[in-house]
């Protein structure tokens, strides 16, 4: 008599079984305080005494639709100069951290000048910086085009942001263990050597996911430039808000936004998230 018998499949324990149980428990009770949170909201917003005039102020769909693709052309403004910007920061605040963690004491004037670079500009407000580089040095009288908001306000930010980037760098480097060194020197590699081949791959490595941070930060601020002329989404959206007398426009550059920001905020927490299982 020939013939296979049905082959049964692992017994899951009882620490399994509990797991389970305790994973569907949670999230039935996620989703009935989600589902409960967002009928509250539907219910009660529209009930408010004043939501009629906020709707028409804030939500008006015929504003939207007008103003929407006129957003979308003056967000492709903010998307060339981050463009341009970011590479600028990366490549200085890399240098930044790289002068800062310099050890021959013949470096240590440009460990000074990395350390006034972060002081300053991680200590002035990017909004002041914009104003004091974009009008200071235009101010000037420079001929055209290097009298250009776009030039020293982008400018601006790489200043700014390349603080901040070049301590996250700082970090990714300092958190590599000292004995990664000594066994780069004892293999015969000098201490640029050790630094490009050794420290750095495992230093930016670990930075990633606070780097992203940056990235998205530096999305929204670019809308900071407005304020010195270039004509980028948010002065866009305060125009079309003077010629409407309607502050849907706004609202509009607001989802503009989002539809960057959220999927990079959700990138970062997935690198994040494999960062640390790969640690433990």
């Amino acid at each position: 008599m020939s013939g296979e018998g049905a082959v049964a499949g692992p017994v899951p324990s009882r620490r399994q079984v509990y797991e389970d149980r305790q994973r569907r428990r949670s999230l039935i009770i996620a989703a009935a305080s989600t589902g409960a949170v967002a009928a509250a909201v539907m219910i009660l917003i529209p009930r408010a005494p004043g939501w009629d005039r906020v709707q028409a102020s804030f939500f008006n769909w015929d504003v939207f639709a007008s103003t929407f693709p006129g957003l979308l052309g003056a967000f492709m403004t903010d998307v060339a100069i981050f463009a341009w910007c970011a590479p600028a920061i990366a490549v200085l605040g890399l240098l930044v951290a790289l002068a800062r963690d310099a050890r021959s004491p013949a470096l240590f004037p440009l460990r000074i000048l990395g350390a006034a670079h972060t002081d300053i500009f991680r200590g002035v407000p990017v909004i002041l910086t914009v104003y004091l580089i974009g009008f200071g040095i235009p101010g000037l009288g420079l001929p055209r085009p290097w009298n250009s908001p776009y030039i020293w306000g982008s400018l601006a930010l790489t200043l700014t942001y390349s603080a901040y980037v070049a301590e996250i760098f700082r970090s990714g480097i300092e958190s590599v263990h000292e004995s990664q060194r000594a066994a780069a020197q004892s293999l015969g590699l000098s201490d640029r050597d050790s630094m490009r081949f050794v420290i750095l791959p495992q230093a930016i490595r670990r930075v990633i996911p606070a780097q992203m941070n940056m990235l998205i930060a530096l999305q929204k601020d670019v809308a900071l430039l407005s304020f010195i002329g270039p004509v980028e989404i948010f002065r866009q959206a305060g125009v079309y808000k003077s010629l409407m007398a309607n502050f849907t426009p706004y609202v509009g550059a607001a989802i503009i936004f989002l539809c960057i920001t959220i999927p990079a905020t959700r990138y970062t927490d997935h690198l994040l998230a494999r960062q640390n299982r790969e640690r433990s």
